[in-house]
């Protein structure tokens, strides 16, 4: 018994180092990724860029394009690190930045999908449909406070672009000490785009779909091992974090959310906990706020991985993303008046819900398909 208890341990063992391995590959491939979207914007586009965006150069069609791209993807990391790429091969930061609030907006979807789970017991669903809803109507909120502002003053701009001023060098635009990833990443990209030359220009366009098929993929495998590696961890995480107030539940948010990678998986985590019971809304409301911003560290580390002129605003985006979250937080959950208008809302929407199960239809498909896609359409 001891020696099959000990090869079981020693299998076990071996097993974790292979899932760490497999994990620093798969953040290595997340970092090729960028360099192939940002590569392959400035292959195809070159200077053109403002030109090829100038669809979203109106903030609320960025917002909705952020918005439906998340809600269709279902990871804000992946839309976040995508627009990362974009930026760093050429697209004008005022420009992402609403697409940056968008994707905050989108990937609420997964964890309202979640709630549906719940929808044979009206008592659970109204637990369970107003937990994930407070998500939704804190970044609602948040970006009907702060597009307003960044339109109006370029708040997250003039922020962002003072927190990356070190990393600026005299004279012209790269980062110090980020260079370092290019030898890493550059072989890597190298290899892809020299079968894809003989296209021409198309062969920027190829790199970047080929760029963000690989950030899907590797977030994704990312994530599940995160989750396989880091579940115990977050777990009791998430335990000593219930009732020791809301600073701590939105630190504790933040470091499960850095751990699984994934904020849909923290949120919708705390969904079926609310609708059987075990925790209420309010409890949980700070540990949400905790997962806006520790899904932040995706974009962070995808901004490492490029380099050249435009570097310093793939940074740049990446912190605007933090900031925004931050500031929300700070703002919203600190003002007594803001920090219930999310919860009111939720509690408002799921007594609605439980009694026309029409409701949750009509939710869905004006805020994330008939709002979102009749801007667009007008603003085309």
């Amino acid at each position: 018994m001891t020696t099959q208890a000990t090869t079981a341990a020693s299998k076990f063992s071996s097993m974790r180092w292979v899932r760490w391995a497999n994990l620093a590959f798969m953040l290595y491939l997340l970092l090729v990724a960028v360099s192939m979207v940002s590569g392959g914007f400035k292959w195809s586009v070159g200077e053109q860029a403002k030109t090829l965006f100038e669809f979203a150069s109106h903030p609320v069609a960025g917002l909705m394009i952020g918005l439906i791209a998340t809600a269709l993807i279902q990871s804000s990391s992946t839309v976040t690190s995508i627009i990362v790429g974009l930026v760093a091969g050429g697209l004008p930061v005022e420009t992402a930045i609403p697409m940056v609030m968008g994707a905050n907006i989108g990937t609420t979807l997964t964890n309202t999908l979640v709630s549906l789970g719940h929808a044979r017991c009206k008592e659970e669903f109204r637990r369970a449909f107003a937990s994930a809803t407070v998500h939704d109507f804190f970044n609602l909120l948040a970006v009907a406070i702060f597009l307003p502002l960044e339109m109006m003053f370029g708040i997250l701009d003039k922020l962002s672009g003072w927190l990356v001023s070190p990393f600026l060098k005299a004279g012209d635009m790269s980062m110090n000490g980020m260079d370092f990833m290019k030898p890493l990443t550059q072989p890597a990209v190298d290899l892809v785009k020299g079968p894809l030359e003989v296209f021409g220009h198309n062969g920027g366009f190829g790199l970047i779909v080929l760029g963000i098929a690989l950030i899907f993929v590797s977030i994704t495998l990312m994530g599940r091992l995160m989750r396989g590696l880091m579940v115990g961890r977050a777990r009791d995480i998430l335990k000593s974090a219930i009732g020791r107030g809301p600073l701590h539940g939105i630190a504790s948010g933040t470091a499960v959310t850095v751990l699984v990678q994934s904020s849909s998986t923290t949120t919708s985590l705390m969904v079926p906990l609310v609708g059987t019971g075990v925790l209420t809304v309010r409890e949980v409301y700070p540990f949400t706020l905790g997962a806006n911003i520790g899904t932040c560290i995706t974009a962070l580390l995808a901004a490492t991985a490029v380099s050249g002129e435009h570097s310093v605003f793939a940074l740049q985006i990446a912190l605007v993303h933090l900031c925004f979250n931050v500031l929300a937080t700070v703002l919203i959950y600190g003002v007594p008046f803001l920090r219930e208008i999310p919860l009111k809302c939720a509690f408002f929407l799921s007594d609605l819900a439980t009694k026309n199960k029409a409701a949750v239809a009509g939710y869905l498909g004006l805020v994330f398909i008939a709002i979102p896609g009749s801007i667009l359409a007008f603003t085309a």
